[in-house]
């Protein structure tokens, strides 16, 4: 399946988010913003999204504390959600979700996926209409050249109106764009890298994925040594260049069948294992093993990745993610650091700022006077250390 790159989002009475959108949506996103703004609050929007298509709606509302506690304070209307994407075709689809509660329930109160559609009349074409567990849907969704012929129009009915019909009929191939939305979100990587899971040894075998966590990390370096020998090279080779003193990485078996990495710094005759070596050198050997995963999640997202690092290592790391979501990840991250912002286009940065309790997302190539001090040769780590990010330094 062709990569799917996200082109907007909105969200609505959500948490700190009344109202909020993200257009224009590059490859690299990187978020910034004074702390409270709801950078966190965002990428729970991908984990909710995800929770709801693991389990059901009800389930991922409860996990955060009932719908009572994640609507926003004091809105009417349901929480709401709309994200564009190209799917593989290459046209731009709309997936909208509207989610309420009636009798005390938490249910689906509206859930629309739809293309833009060619010719005139109306602009877009349904292919998924569902409201409180019932709808309707297009079959054999795989329009050739002349899609705009009549498609058999089928109505459904989900076993409870909590339920994401992207759910069910997105295992079904005939629903096309509906498959293609439902593998999209459970591919979806949050990161949420402890660098105290990474550490200990790990039974021995092999992991294709970092997982979120990072307790894998010995399996994943392993699996890529084994089978994508010059991916490994390559995290290897950016460790050398990268971090000093280090010469070799290896993920090694032990006598119990468990694997333990090892880092070899020229200076010394033995290896350190990662339990003795610094939390900036394993944060930034998981984040290029992640990084030079030989398929990439279509989207991912970290949280501050400056953290434990060298503030000198943060223009290579912002390197990596560029080159990681030019091979078809986007990714989503959010940082204080000027280092890292000092790498970026001002088209990659988008800015949080907080008014009346509630947060408002702006592009920050949207800023005149920010663009013109970028054009002129001035870099937006050094615009966002100066205060110049009206608003989000505040």
């Amino acid at each position: 399946m062709q990569f799917m790159r996200i082109e907007s989002i909105e969200i609505e009475n959500y948490r700190v988010f009344k109202r909020a959108k993200l257009d224009a949506l590059p490859r690299l996103i990187a978020l910034v913003g004074a702390n409270g703004t709801g950078k966190s609050t965002l990428f729970d929007v991908f984990s909710f999204l995800k929770d709801a298509l693991a389990f059901n709606v009800g389930k991922a509302v409860a996990r955060r504390g009932g719908l009572h506690e994640l609507k926003s304070r004091g809105q009417p209307g349901p929480i709401w959600f709309e994200i564009k994407f190209r799917e593989s075709g290459g046209r731009l689809a709309t997936y909208e979700l509207a989610i309420g509660e009636r009798e005390g329930r938490v249910v689906v109160e509206r859930e629309v996926l739809k293309f833009k559609s060619k010719g005139g009349g109306d602009p877009f074409s349904v292919c998924a209409d569902f409201s409180f567990g019932k709808g309707s849907v297009i079959i054999d969704e795989q329009f050739p050249a002349q899609y705009e012929a009549p498609k058999q129009l089928l109505t459904y009915s989900l076993d409870e109106p909590d339920i994401l019909a992207i759910k069910g009929l997105g295992q079904f191939k005939n629903f096309r764009i509906l498959s293609e939305f439902r593998s999209l979100i459970e591919n979806w990587q949050i990161s949420d890298f402890h660098i105290a899971d990474a550490r200990p040894t790990t039974d021995e075998g092999y992991a294709e994925h970092l997982s979120t966590r990072g307790e894998n990390l010995a399996q994943v370096a392993q699996f890529l040594y084994t089978y994508h020998r010059e991916r490994f090279d390559q995290v290897l080779d950016a460790m050398k260049r990268r971090v000093p003193g280090v010469t070799e990485v290896e993920a090694k078996p032990t006598e119990d069948g468990r694997l333990v990495l090892r880092f070899q710094d020229g200076s010394f005759k033995d290896p350190f294992i990662a339990r003795f070596v610094s939390d900036g050198t394993i944060k930034m050997f998981a984040y290029l093993v992640l990084l030079h995963d030989p398929k990439p999640f279509p989207l991912l997202a970290i949280e501050e990745p400056e953290n434990q690092l060298y503030p000198e290592l943060l223009g290579d790391l912002a390197e990596e993610f560029r080159a990681y979501a030019q091979r078809g990840g986007q990714v989503f991250v959010s940082t204080h650091s000027p280092e890292f912002l000092n790498a970026l286009n001002l088209d990659e940065i988008y800015c949080l700022r907080k008014e009346h309790g509630f947060t408002f997302i702006h592009h920050a190539s949207d800023s005149e006077n920010l663009k013109s001090l970028f054009e002129g040769g001035d870099l937006p780590g050094y615009l966002w250390k100066q205060g110049l990010f009206e608003g989000v330094n505040h």
